[in-house]
């Protein structure tokens, strides 16, 4: 089982942003900073918040880019070329569009499908083979005309609860994959959501 070394939330930078569909990976990085004892620094020669946590025995480090969304892969690429470590040593933490609000969905690596986040980092890389964990945040029901607009707005207060609890069960999914490995939190987590 290969290790991971760097868990990476997803998400923009910025007040206006907080509390919106885009940023799901930014607060699933902090749900596991507030659960581990991590405390965030500033790190300019990443571009990015950093902590440092033990999950498990298992050290590693979270990030969330302060690029934007669309360069996060410059970020990675810095940190990288610091620690060392190879891409599937990578988790990255990111919203789904495709998927319906509250589902998970972990891959060992795949497409961006879309998300210019994931985009920027395949780029990066120079690879697909970066584990990942999206997260659902397509409501029931609704046809989004404008997505960009969708994802950088906030949501009705009752599908933000039901995201809020989402984020959760995505930290323990971070959880186990430390613990257990990718392959039993995705055979755990993409059957129960």
């Amino acid at each position: 089982m290969r290790v991971m070394k760097l868990i990476v939330g997803l998400g923009n930078p910025g007040r206006q942003y907080e509390r919106t569909p885009h940023n799901v990976g930014f607060d699933v990085a902090d749900i596991l900073a507030a659960r581990h004892g991590g405390s965030w620094t500033c790190e300019r020669r990443f571009e990015a918040m950093t902590a440092e946590i033990v999950v498990s025995g298992v050290r590693v480090t979270l990030m969330k880019p302060l690029t934007y969304m669309n360069l996060s892969g410059r970020s990675v690429a810095a940190w990288m070329s610091k620690n060392g470590g190879e891409a599937s040593q990578i988790l990255a933490i990111s919203d789904d569009i495709n998927l319906a609000l509250g589902r998970l969905r972990i891959r060992a690596d795949g497409s961006h499908g879309g998300h210019k986040g994931l985009l920027s980092l395949i780029h990066a890389l120079g690879t697909l083979g970066f584990p990942r964990l999206r997260i659902g945040v397509k409501p029931a029901g609704e046809t989004l005309d404008d997505v960009v607009d969708f994802v950088l707005s906030r949501l009705k207060p009752g599908d933000w609860e039901r995201l809020v609890e989402c984020e959760e069960q995505a930290a323990d999914a971070v959880e186990m994959i430390l613990a257990k490995g990718l392959t039993a939190a995705m055979n755990y987590f993409n059957r129960r959501s």
